[in-house]
């Protein structure tokens, strides 16, 4: 045990020395970086709050509808755009900038550590700023006058901003996991109901609930460029889901990923940049190619005037496209596919070890039950929660297309320029629905914004069913059991465990974590039959199983 100790204290303090190294030669030009803003012109926004979520500034509008959902259209340079966005959400993104920081102070509790993470993050992100566009910088700076200065002790609040953007990729290159296990797919010709394209997916970003809560959709008209619909969070200039008015959708899938030594092109930004200037698949993939980015990402682009889709898969050394030939449908999870990575190692790997493989399967075995599609068995996909031949593997299990915890799901009809986009909880909300040509269409926004209302998909019958319910219960009480489990101090009751597993009992995870319990508090017997029926479950990944085999190794040799 002590030469564990000593040898954790050592990779700590050589960890230590390289960040401060690392910070100390690489920091100092970034941090004090400002974009040139000297060539747009400005008009300071003078907000009128109509009622309590209902904000406008000439034409440009903020409101959140019946669904709760946050709509907001704006439209100017690229300064303007900023400045316009952040007056109309600044109470709405420095709530976000709130949870998302105290999630990291979660995270890292120590404050000392905090401070290296501060240090190494700077460090880490000090050349993003040479590759993001300076229009869309100036815009990141306007959006960026409206942050708190609660957190200027982190960075500036322009730099603060632009490394936000990068979060999806940090986080992703930092863990090299899927802190996004998205699935989306593109179907088309004899595979919908009137053989025009429909694209559908889930986004899985997961920072927690409170994160998901404020759910915003963007509509923004340019001076340069394509206007487009977006949707993500406040602050977010970026795009994960989005489609423009020439009928150009795009949605992010990430990859399994070798951790990049410097930050580059924030993903989110280079799906903005497609949405902006790309009216067909050519289009996209000039811009996607010229761009450095810094994790592996499947990109899946559908166009209206091409009346196609493909999956676009870059990564810092490598690029590819995935094209199908007479299928009319593109399926993607988080493998590529495209014969640039046919020999990828990692990739490989990535197919039998993680669960991306299994949701590909099951998107299949779906399609085949599911012929014909229009938004509503679209979103019906969306929602599925079972595994392979509808087998019952819990809720919130990885494996399904619905892990519920999505971010948002949205359905795009290209060609008619129609979107959908759920609301909460997850993607089992109502599904609002967006006419792109009424919003484009130079009336004002709030007569155009819930122009196709008729056309909203109902919400799950799910949400209020007793399993739903039991499900909420089960992530509350898997706080419960993982503080006691860390804690010497903490005793759950002889019916806790029993409760908790009942909440979701054909979830692995129920068994592993009440057996980690058990071993926490040299409980062996019982932990050796948690962890031998958490074996007996549909485990999510091949590390995940033999994370539980090492437990009950380790837990039979206690016995003997």
């Amino acid at each position: 045990m002590k030469k564990n100790n000593r040898l954790a204290a050592a990779l700590w303090g050589i960890q230590l020395f390289l960040i401060l190294f690392l910070v100390s030669c690489g920091v100092s030009k970034s941090v004090h970086h400002i974009p040139d803003i000297s060539q747009y012109s400005l008009e300071t926004p003078q907000v009128n709050k109509i009622n309590d979520s209902t904000f406008s500034y000439k034409q440009n509008y903020l409101t959140k509808n019946k669904q709760q959902l946050w709509e907001l259209y704006i439209k100017g340079n690229p300064l303007q755009l900023g400045y316009n966005n952040g007056a109309l959400t600044q109470s709405l993104m420095q709530k976000q900038e709130e949870i998302f920081f105290s999630k990291v102070e979660g995270f890292v509790p120590s404050k000392f550590k905090q401070k290296l993470l501060r240090g190494f993050l700077k460090w880490y992100n000090r050349k993003m700023y040479l590759n993001v566009r300076e229009d869309y910088q100036a815009e990141l700076y306007g959006l960026s006058q409206y942050s708190s200065d609660k957190y200027d002790f982190i960075a500036p609040k322009y730099l603060r901003n632009l490394y936000l953007h990068g979060a999806h990729d940090i986080g992703h290159a930092m863990q090299d996991l899927a802190m996004v296990g998205c699935t989306s797919l593109a179907v088309w010709n004899e595979n919908t109901e009137d053989g025009q394209m429909l694209i559908g997916r889930n986004f899985d970003f997961y920072v927690g609930d409170d994160f998901a809560k404020n759910k915003l959709i963007e509509f923004i008209e340019p001076e340069d460029g394509i206007p487009y619909m977006s949707v993500s969070w406040p602050g977010m200039t970026g795009v994960v889901s989005g489609m423009n008015k020439d009928g150009i959708t795009v949605t992010i899938n990430a990859g399994k990923s070798k951790i990049p030594l410097t930050a580059k092109t924030p993903i989110s930004l280079v799906t903005r940049e497609i949405l902006q200037y790309a009216k067909n698949i050519d289009d996209a993939i000039v811009i996607a190619k010229k761009r450095k980015v810094f994790v592996s990402e499947s990109i899946l682009v559908g166009s209206a005037r091409d009346k196609n889709a493909v999956i676009i898969e870059v990564s810092p050394k490598n690029f590819g496209v995935y094209r199908v030939e007479n299928t009319g449908r593109v399926l993607c999870t988080n493998h590529f596919q495209s014969e640039a990575y046919k020999d990828d190692k990692r990739n490989q790997k990535h197919i039998i070890e993680s669960h991306s493989e299994y949701r590909y399967e099951k998107l299949q075995e779906l399609l085949q039950k599911n012929k014909k599609l229009n938004p509503e068995k679209m979103a019906a996909i969306l929602r599925d929660k079972s595994g392979l031949k509808d087998r019952k593997i819990g809720y919130g299990n990885e494996k399904a297309i619905n892990q519920l915890l999505a971010h948002h799901a949205v359905i795009f009809s290209p060609e008619k320029r129609l979107v959908w986009v759920s609301s909460n909880p997850y993607q089992l909300g109502e599904f609002v629905c967006y006419d792109l040509n009424e919003i484009f269409s130079g009336k004002k926004a709030e007569e155009t914004l819930q122009a196709k209302t008729t056309l909203n998909i109902s919400r799950d019958p799910f949400v209020d069913s007793k399993e739903f319910e039991n499900y909420e219960m089960y992530k509350l009480l898997g706080e419960e059991i993982s503080d006691a489990t860390d804690s010497k101090d903490i005793l759950l009751t002889d019916d806790f465990i029993p409760w908790y597993q009942s909440m979701n009992p054909d979830l692995w995870l129920v068994y592993y974590e009440a057996g980690k319990y058990y071993f926490s508090k040299k409980e062996f017997e019982k932990a050796k039959t948690e962890f031998e029926k958490a074996l007996t479950k549909e485990i999510t990944t091949v590390p995940d199983r033999q994370n539980v085999e090492k437990y009950l190794k380790k837990t039979l040799k206690k016995l003997k």
